[in-house]
């Protein structure tokens, strides 16, 4: 697909509204009979022969979250269907377990975009309801996403190393190990981070919204590199799509295409007010702050003392201090944006 110009796109809502001019071909369907199995199988190991699994189940989560392969992907679909007119009320809230969780599926090719766009919009059509719900149009376009990824990678492979634009390979970007542990382990003393960070370790996934807040946090409030949290999300994610993955990391940083400004640099606070008022999404993934009342959820550090003796929390024992003070960290990242739009001047 190429604009006007003859080039790749580079921003989503032309690329889109090109991509909904197109007609959407059906998912192929094999016949019965195109794969036959050999008449003797050749002798093997069985797989539980090759010790793939840890020792030490770290990975227990992830049982539990996921069942691979095609027949969870089309369960998982299923579900979703039935409940996609609620989508794009719904979609922002980490706690409502309204997103598809269909990443991973179509990562490992265990189900296709063709296969999803038919079901959604024959969920349409069933309901009397066509063109689809605005709610299946809103998730339709979210599969767009995907598409408009891994055409930027086609076009542009260098970028899961190197920014798009080409201005940001001078930006100062910090060195810190420590900070960079606490935002892995989630324990940045903000509690929407850490419940993002914390469920990424659990189940090798994460909430979109709460993609965009951790990913902001990392490369706004502690500048440091796209790269490093790219390389983690690659480590942790099931989902750990490289278009994805590079797209995702480079929007954030405000280096890539259709780029999130510079200027934009998400509060974790009024971030977990809009999207997870009364903290059932922290609750559960930072169960030491289960205690606190929705007021000082997610800001522990303004609560009085004898909440956070009720609540049984001793900030920087049981939970930590803020790692950085936002306003603080806000305003030496926008020093050093405007210090390198500056220089490139």
């Amino acid at each position: 697909m190429k604009n006007k110009s003859g080039g790749p796109f580079q921003v989503f809502t032309p690329y889109w509204r090109h991509c909904l001019a197109l007609p959407v071909e059906a998912p192929g369907k094999l016949r019965a009979g195109l794969l036959p199995a050999p008449a003797r199988w050749p002798k093997s190991a069985d797989l539980s022969e090759l010790g793939l699994l840890p020792e030490i189940k770290w990975d227990a989560g992830l049982a539990q979250a996921w069942q691979p392969g095609e027949a969870g992907a089309q369960a998982r679909l299923k579900r979703f269907v039935a409940a996609i007119p609620g989508y794009a009320d719904a979609r922002d809230q980490p706690a409502a377990g309204a997103t598809s969780g269909l990443s991973p599926h179509l990562h490992f090719g265990e189900i296709s975009p063709r296969q999803i766009w038919a079901a959604v919009a024959a969920q349409g059509k069933d309901s009397g309801v066509f063109p689809p719900s605005r709610g299946a149009q809103v998730y339709l376009k979210e599969v767009g996403w995907r598409e408009f990824a891994h055409h930027l990678l086609y076009h542009f492979p260098a970028t899961p190393a190197q920014p798009l634009r080409a201005e940001f390979a001078a930006f100062p970007w910090r060195k810190d190990a420590r900070q960079l542990r606490a935002w892995q382990r989630g324990l940045t003393g903000y509690p929407i981070v850490d419940a993002g960070m914390r469920q990424l370790w659990a189940t090798g996934w994460m909430h979109n919204r709460v993609r965009m807040i951790v990913a902001s946090f990392l490369v706004k409030h502690l500048r440091l590199s796209w790269q490093e949290g790219a390389a983690w999300f690659w480590d942790t994610l099931v989902d750990a799509d490289l278009a994805n993955n590079t797209l995702g990391w480079q929007w954030s940083a405000g280096c890539g295409a259709d780029a999130a400004p510079y200027f934009r640099i998400f509060n974790p606070i009024l971030q977990g007010l809009k999207f997870d008022p009364a903290g059932d999404y922290v609750r559960r993934w930072v169960p030491e702050l289960a205690k606190l009342p929705d007021k000082f959820i997610h800001e522990p550090w303004e609560a009085p003392m004898d909440v956070l003796v009720t609540a049984e929390i001793t900030l920087g024992r049981t939970y930590p201090q803020p790692i950085v003070e936002h306003a603080e960290a806000r305003a030496a990242a926008l020093a050093a944006f405007q210090g390198m739009r500056s220089k490139a001047r």
